[in-house]
């Protein structure tokens, strides 16, 4: 099994985490980008903290947006709403880059992974499943308001050991006049057993430090791009280090990722493998990747069924997922596979 470790521990955070939102803001002015200009250049970075937001990057694109109300829209609407000062400096792409992607070619060197197992109707890895279930749950009892002192920052943690979950962690932000028993006891019934049943065999852990009022942006600071292991596999399979957010499909960074993740995904759901690892790379300038490989739960390689199905040059990926449209924000939080209605999660025939 490529998710290595018979016992292994993976997280996910909340979409009010500073981190997620730094990468909803992100792509949020990715979307904005493509949905007016569907052949923009997006590199937006976004750093968050103590009342201020600070917008950077640099695009090629026709489209006419304020990259400061975006962000302060975003922010409102995931629910924080302290003031925060929000500085931009975007600039144009460096030309130097530019000429390399002109003709089709890779935005930069990197690595890049896909993972899919048989193992959940997801095809990932059941810790990482649950992980996000969890942290997606926190989110869906706040903004429904069946627990109104929920705030939007939050985490969770799973344990796992041969199959059998060990441990969950819940970390959730509150307001300050509620208490550590309700805060655990609500999370548990409403929560926990929901999604587990059976929670007499599993350390469950809720604000281990006891209080969790201070949160967002109020408490710490986020970056575009600090959770990628969130956003991939939990860390069970390698990552080649790009994150996704804030950037074009032009991008192999994502792209790339996004496709490894597609092949994977229908070697698996096509029956020919239980589990499948893909990887591939990239020169920059050069639309050819330097290498695609492909193996199954048995390290047997995949790669000639990999290279006959599926076309790993960056301008055929953006045409096969059709990725030059205003789909990303929606990954920028509990993670960018496993969700219905992307394109990268279609099963086909091969």
């Amino acid at each position: 099994m490529f998710h290595t470790f018979k016992t292994h521990t993976v997280e996910s955070v909340t979409s009010g985490h500073p981190d997620k939102i730094c990468d909803q803001i992100s792509d949020a002015i990715l979307d904005e980008c493509l949905r007016q200009d569907p052949k923009s250049r997006v590199a937006i970075e976004t750093l968050g903290g103590h009342g201020m937001i600070v917008v950077c990057g640099e695009v090629t694109t026709n489209a006419k947006l304020d990259f400061e109300e975006i962000a302060r829209r975003v922010y409102r609407e995931i629910g924080h709403q302290n003031e925060v000062k929000v500085i931009s400096n975007v600039v144009c792409q460096s030309p130097d880059i530019a000429q390399g992607v002109d003709t089709g070619g890779a935005g930069d060197q990197g690595i890049m992974y896909g993972f899919a197992t048989d193992a959940t109707p997801e095809f990932l890895p059941k810790s990482v499943v649950l992980a996000h279930k969890l942290t997606r749950g926190l989110q869906d009892l706040r903004e429904s308001g069946e627990v109104p002192w929920l705030y939007p920052d939050g985490k969770s943690q799973v344990t796992m050991n041969s199959g059998d979950i060990k441990a969950i962690l819940v970390s959730c932000q509150h307001h300050n006049e509620v208490g550590q028993a309700e805060i655990r006891q609500t999370l548990i019934d409403k929560l926990i057993k929901p999604l587990n049943g059976d929670i007499s065999h599993i350390e469950i852990l809720v604000n281990p430090t006891g209080k969790f009022v201070q949160g967002g942006f109020e408490a710490d600071t986020g970056l575009t791009g600090r959770k990628i292991m969130v956003d991939t596999y939990g860390g069970l399979i390698p990552h080649g280090g790009g994150c996704f957010s804030g950037k074009d499909p032009t991008k192999v960074d994502r792209s790339a990722a996004y496709m490894a993740r597609f092949a994977a995904k229908n070697l698996v759901a096509n029956g020919l493998a239980k589990e499948t690892l893909v990887s591939v790379a990239y020169a920059i300038g050069r639309a050819e990747p330097v290498m695609v490989e492909a193996i199954n739960e048995k390290s047997e390689s995949l790669a000639q069924v990999l290279k006959d199905k599926f076309d790993f040059r960056p301008l055929a990926i953006i045409e096969r997922l059709d990725l030059r449209r205003p789909i990303y924000r929606q990954t920028a939080a509990y993670g960018h596979f496993g969700k219905a209605g992307l394109p990268w999660e279609e099963i086909v025939n091969l």
